[in-house]
This record gives C-alpha cells, sequence and structure tokens, in this order.
C-alpha cells in the first residue's frame, strides 16, 4: 500500500465515531495496564479496569467544559455509591433495603434526560463492581481501598476524556451530521421506490419501511440537535455556526423529502405509458446519493460536489410539457400534483447544492434551538414528580430494577455468598424498560457470556504468560466499547473475556468460569421474570396514549403551517418544535409497534393489526409535509375562508380523535362538517392560482385520511378489546 493510500485509510478510520471511542478506551485501559506492571502491582488491575468502565460507560457527549462540569458529578456519584456499598455490606438488612432504594432512584433520574439516565445507569453498574471487588477478599482490607481504587480509575478516564473533548471538539458534530445524511440518503432511497410506475406494486409494504426509516431519520436529526446544542455555549464560533446551518438544510431536506403531493399508486395508474415518474424516480435516487456523499464530505472534512444536474431536470420538464399538452381535462389535477413534485425535487436539489458552503446562506433565519433538558432545580423536580405515579413506564422500570435486584442479592446468599454478585450485574445490564429489549438481552446475554468463556479458558491456557495475558484483556476491553451498541452478544463474549483474564492475573482465573456462567444464567432468568411479572409494560396499554399524541402532533402542526400561509415562510422555532413533534410522535408509534412485534403470544398479532394505522398517520404526516414544503404567502381569494374552515375542520377531527383515545372511549363517528367542507374544497373554483390550489389540494388529500384513519383507530379499539385480560390497564 502506497503512502498517500495508507494516510487516506488512516483519516478514514478517525472520522469514524467507534473508532475514536475505542481509541480512548484503548489509552485508558493501556495506561492503566502498564502503570500496574512497571509498579509491580498488578492485583490493582481489576478494580482501575473496572473504573475505567464505568466512567467510559457515563460518558455522553459535550463540550470540554461541560464534559468537565459531568465528569466532577459523575466521580462524586461514583465515590459516594462505592464507599457507601464498602460501609453496608457487612449489614445484609440494611444492604438490600439502600440497594433497592439507591436503585429506584438512579433509575428515576433517566426523567431528566438521556445523560443522568446514563449516569444513573453507570453508578449503579459502578456499585456492583465495587461489591465483585470487595467479594474477591484478596486487596488490602483497609476500607478506602477498592472505593478509591475505582474512582481512580473513573478519574483517569474522565481525564482523558477531557482533554479529548478540548482537543477534538467538534468531531462528534462531524459524525452525528454524517449519520444524519447516510439515514437520509436512505429514506430518499426509499421513498423513490413509491415513483415506480409498476403494476401490482405492495405501497402498503413500502409506505410501512418508509415509515420505520422516518423513525431513524428523525433519532439522527435528534442527536445532531442535542450535540449542536452542547456546544453553542462554548468558544466554537463560525464552526458552531456552520454545523447548525447543515443542520438546518438537513431538517428542510427531510421536510421535503417526506412531503407527498398526491397516492402514488394513482399516478402510476394514469401516467403507466409515460416516462415521467421514471424520471422523477431517478432523479430522487440520485439526491439520495448526493446525500451519501455529502455525509463522506462530512465525516472526512472534504469539499463536497453535487454535481451537474440541469439535463435530468430538462428531460423531467419535457415530460411534463408533452403531457400538458396533450389537453386531457382529467388529467388537470394530476397534473398539478406533478408540478408540485417537480418543484419540490428542483428546490430539494438547490438545499443540496448549498451545502458545499452552508456560510453562504441568509443568516437572518430564527436558529434558536429548543433545549427539553431542565435548568433550573425547580424545573427538575417537576420532571421527577410527573413520572412519580404506577403510570409512569419509568416508574414501573425502576420498581421493577429494584425488586430484581433485591431477588438476585436472596438467591446469591441462598446459593453462593462467594462471587454471586454477578447475578446482580446481569440483572442491571440485562433487565431493560420494555419486554421485547429484555428478551433480546437474555440469549444475547447467556450466549455471549458462554463464548466468552470458552475463548478464555482457550487463552489463559494457551499462553500462560501474564504479559500476554494483560494486552488479550486490554484488547477485549477495547472490543467490548467497540461492539456494545450493534453487536450485544460479542460485547459480551469481549467483557467476559477481560475479566477471565485479569482475574487470572490476581488468582485462579478457571475457578471464575463456571461461577460466572451459572450467576450469568440466574441473572437472566431473574430479568426476564421481572420483566414479565412485575407490572409489564406491554406496548398495547399505552398505545391509545401513542397514536393519541400522534393525531394531536399533526393538528398542531397543521395549525402553524396555516399560520406559515398567512404570514409567510419562517423557520421560527414555534413552527420547528410542532414540525419536530410531529415526526417525534411518527416515530414514537413505529418504535412501539416494533416493540410489540417483541412480545409474547396474542400481543405480537395485536402489533400486525395496528400497522395499518402506523402507515394512514404516516401518510397524513406526509401530506402535510407537502404543505410544509411549499409555504408561500396566500394572497386574498375568494375561496381562502374555504380553507380556513376546512383546515379548522380537519384539526378539531384529530384532536376529537386524540382526544377519545387518549379517554379510551370509541372513536367518534364522522361529523356532518367533515363531509360538508371536504364537498367545499372539491368544488372550489378552477380559477384559483396554483399557490392556492396547492393548498386545497393538500388538505383535500389530508381530510381523505381522516375516513381510513378513524375506521383503522376503530379496528385497533376493537382488537384490543377483544385481546386477554393482560391488557386490561391497571390503575
Amino acid at each position: 500500500m502506497s503512502l498517500p493510500a495508507f494516510a487516506e485509510s488512516l483519516r478514514r478510520l478517525w472520522a469514524l465515531e467507534k473508532f475514536t471511542y475505542s481509541l480512548r478506551v484503548f489509552i485508558a485501559l493501556s495506561g492503566v495496564m502498564a502503570g500496574c506492571w512497571l509498579t509491580d502491582q498488578i492485583a490493582l488491575v481489576i478494580p482501575l479496569f473496572l473504573g475505567v468502565i464505568a466512567s467510559a460507560l457515563a460518558e455522553t457527549d459535550d463540550s470540554w467544559l461541560g464534559r468537565l462540569r459531568a465528569s466532577g458529578v459523575t466521580l462524586v456519584c461514583f465515590a459516594v455509591a462505592a464507599f457507601a456499598v464498602k460501609l453496608l455490606m457487612p449489614y445484609p438488612l440494611l444492604f438490600v433495603a439502600s440497594l433497592a432504594l439507591s436503585t429506584f432512584v438512579l433509575t428515576l433520574f433517566g426523567a431528566l434526560g438521556d445523560r443522568y439516565a446514563t449516569l444513573g445507569q453507570a453508578t449503579l453498574i459502578l456499585s456492583v463492581y465495587t461489591m465483585i471487588g470487595v467479594d474477591q477478599g484478596k486487596m488490602t482490607t483497609t476500607f478506602w481501598h477498592e472505593p478509591l481504587l475505582l474512582t481512580l480509575g473513573a478519574s483517569w478516564y474522565s481525564l482523558l476524556s477531557v482533554i479529548w473533548h478540548a482537543l477534538f471538539a467538534h468531531q462528534p458534530v462531524q459524525q452525528g451530521l454524517a449519520t444524519l445524511f447516510v439515514e437520509l440518503s436512505s429514506y430518499l432511497k426509499i421513498k423513490a421506490t413509491l415513483l415506480e410506475p409498476v403494476k401490482e406494486l405492495d405501497i402498503e409494504e413500502r409506505r410501512l419501511a418508509l415509515a420505520r426509516q422516518n423513525g431513524r431519520v428523525v433519532a439522527a436529526l435528534n442527536l445532531v440537535k442535542e450535540t449542536i446544542l452542547n456546544r453553542m455555549d462554548g468558544s466554537g464560533g463560525q464552526k458552531v455556526n456552520r454545523y447548525l446551518r447543515l443542520y438546518f438544510i438537513a431538517q428542510d431536506i427531510h421536510e421535503r423529502a417526506s412531503s407527498s403531493h398526491y397516492p402514488y399508486h394513482q399516478l402510476s395508474k394514469t401516467f403507466f405509458h409515460s416516462d415521467v415518474l421514471f424520471r422523477c424516480q431517478r432523479l430522487l435516487d440520485q439526491q439520495g446519493k448526493a446525500c451519501k456523499r455529502l455525509a463522506f464530505a462530512i465525516r472526512l472534512r472534504k469539499p463536497f460536489d453535487y454535481g451537474d444536474t440541469r439535463q435530468a431536470h430538462a428531460d423531467l420538464q419535457a415530460s411534463l410539457t408533452y403531457l400538458q399538452e396533450q389537453q386531457r381535462p382529467e388529467w388537470r389535477s394530476l397534473l398539478r400534483s406533478l408540478n408540485a413534485l417537480a418543484d419540490n425535487l428542483a428546490s430539494l436539489e438547490q438545499r443540496l447544492a448549498t451545502a458545499n458552503n452552508p456560510d453562504a446562506l441568509a443568516s437572518d433565519q430564527d436558529s434558536v434551538l429548543f433545549d427539553h433538558n431542565p435548568r433550573t432545580l425547580k424545573q427538575a423536580w417537576q420532571r421527577l414528580r410527573q413520572h412519580l405515579s404506577v403510570t409512569s413506564l419509568l416508574f414501573r422500570h425502576a420498581l421493577r430494577l429494584s425488586i430484581a435486584l433485591c431477588i438476585g442479592y436472596g438467591v446469591l446468599h441462598a446459593i453462593h455468598p462467594s462471587q454471586g454478585y454477578w447475578i446482580l450485574l446481569t440483572t442491571v445490564f440485562v433487565c431493560q424498560p420494555n419486554y421485547g429489549a429484555t428478551r433480546i438481552r437474555l440469549g444475547q446475554r447467556v450466549g455471549g457470556t458462554v463464548v466468552g468463556l470458552i475463548a478464555g479458558w482457550a487463552l489463559i491456557t494457551l499462553f500462560p504468560s501474564p504479559l500476554i495475558q494483560s494486552l488479550i484483556a486490554v484488547v477485549a476491553g477495547v472490543s467490548f466499547f467497540v461492539t456494545r451498541k450493534s453487536q450485544y452478544a460479542l460485547a459480551t463474549g469481549f467483557i467476559t473475556l477481560m475479566v477471565v483474564c485479569c482475574f487470572n492475573q490476581v488468582g485462579n482465573g478457571y475457578g471464575l468460569i463456571w461461577p460466572r456462567l451459572v450467576d450469568t444464567v440466574l441473572g437472566t432468568l431473574i430479568a426476564g421474570l421481572a420483566v414479565f411479572t412485575i407490572l409489564p409494560d406491554w406496548q398495547g396499554r399505552q398505545l391509545h396514549r401513542v397514536v393519541a399524541n400522534v393525531l394531536d402532533c399533526n393538528g398542531r402542526f397543521l395549525r402553524q403551517l396555516m399560520q406559515q400561509y398567512a404570514t409567510g415562510k419562517k423557520d421560527d422555532l414555534d413552527y420547528r418544535v410542532a414540525r419536530r413533534d410531529a415526526h417525534n410522535a411518527d416515530a414514537a408509534l413505529s418504535t412501539a409497534l416494533s416493540n410489540m412485534r417483541l412480545e409474547p403470544g396474542h400481543f405480537r398479532k395485536d402489533a400486525e393489526a395496528c400497522f395499518p394505522v402506523l402507515v394512514v398517520s404516516h401518510t397524513l404526516l406526509s401530506y402535510l409535509s407537502a404543505l410544509g414544503a411549499h409555504r408561500h404567502v396566500l394572497l386574498d381569494v375568494a375561496g381562502d375562508e374555504v380553507l380556513d374552515q376546512a383546515a379548522e375542520v380537519i384539526v378539531n377531527q384529530l384532536q376529537r380523535m386524540a382526544e377519545d383515545l387518549a379517554e379510551r372511549r370509541p372513536v367518534t363517528p364522522a361529523q356532518p362538517d367533515e363531509q360538508a367542507i371536504l364537498l367545499a374544497l372539491e368544488q372550489l373554483a378552477d380559477g384559483l392560482d396554483d399557490q392556492h390550489r396547492l393548498v386545497q389540494t393538500q388538505l383535500l388529500l389530508i381530510g381523505q385520511q381522516l375516513a381510513p384513519l378513524r375506521e383503522r383507530l376503530q379496528e385497533m379499539q376493537q382488537r384490543v378489546a377483544s385481546a386477554a385480560p393482560a391488557l386490561t390497564e391497571q390503575k
């Protein structure tokens, strides 16, 4: 390999989030191992390693100053937890009571935001690590020894993390933006398949795939927003502004890409013998590929050249002109929709072209980002109070995990008090907020542990040298962090291998194999039974609330859209929040139904019956997005009153259905005003200008979705009502 090619390979590696994360962990673990070998204190490897791992698990994205503050809070929490465990372990009753209370409180911290949830989970993990360290009984008997070493290991990684975030402050933003445009690329490619003029095309399945991909795009948008917010108060200056504008470009692309201007199967049927839809599909597919190239350019900090697509646009326009020249009255409304689609593709093209130089975009846009995190103690307490109820999913998870750990503590004392704390560690990792995620973790944890123990036994037998085993432990520890989010079973195998090699440095690694396997099986069984029996969160129980939120958010989004048509396009905070809430709600419904598919028996069948609701609601959102993509001030004409009334009726119907679902009432049948306003929309004069005609068409399409939406909701309610008693809401 030539030197330039090697340098390019290193540059691509450096741009990967997993590589930079694993590099930090490698430096931290290697530093600990080297220090212990140089000072001939190899017995200190285990607590220092566990401290590093807990600190790395607690790491969240932030500016270097924010990371410094977060590290300080993390270390205080770690120290308090470690010393509390050391102090209370000799007193079983007091210990189990404090274990239950601290688990409940630390889990409930998740109400304050993702970073607090991560901190609470990591603190709980470090507490169990302290139990394991104390249980070994091979360290010094001084009170402060194990807690201090664990905290020192955590401090070493925290120091490294702060320095890293100071030196490479903007790398997470680049990586997040690159991931976002990759997800947008996939979304555009799926959307392009809807335009394929093929007979008997499975539109429903493709719309379902599009809705699922939309959830991934929304998650990527939210992550980038939080990453940029974390740097708004720092010294990022021009770079942060550049990334912020790229984020707004991605938002605009998403809005335009999620737009629908007419039922595509109708367009395909009518223009089956024309090449116009193939040309639209080709442009959309090219734009998807451009998003992927833009992601590559952002990740490697290279110039982005969108390319020349003037000929493709000219060909599309020629096809449209030919169809218009046919002068066929039955095509009139469809041709308007095709023109709107072509205009939307052209605007999407322009947005992608500006991504090469986002600094040239207008700077007068409202660039305020809405921060969901609590800023004061009063706001934090209000967040927590909302979850102090058995109806809260987080409250249930906190209570469930607390009880599971207490049961695990009793089991380890009943079976084998020595080395039994692996039961608690397994329970903490496996017990997830819902049954589906826990079910997946069960098999992954057991399978990964078996593989890791076999690999550990083989490697410490083949390589009895302590130095080689130390190197294997470091590599396994790094590999755990590389794979823990994407391949949990493999990650479990790596962390098990690391544990076997580390414990073999200070004792008998072979003696750990059977207790670790037995404890892992027991811990997974306890976690699985807890999720199945203790206040189980079957997704069907809250499905009515999730769907109600979708309808309510869509109604509020439509109100914001009509205000935009009254005052002119302005991506202000209120509009962007309403748009994001609508897409977040749509993504939450997709996630809920996907989780239902992992549940047992009739619950899984209910999910299949409820997926049509997702298809209709996402179709509704796509018609709303088309209104957002073409925002312009509407000049006063005779039909404005009808448009305003239609929008108000649709919003009222959506909110009425949302209220019915939230209150678990049967969905109200269609009201007379709904049919009347749809008829009035259809009968609007043909002389409307293009902008009014577009609004009329989209409102009519949105209104026509109310009837199938109501039918799907009624079917969903009937399905849930006829389900087993397990679905009955607990009061």
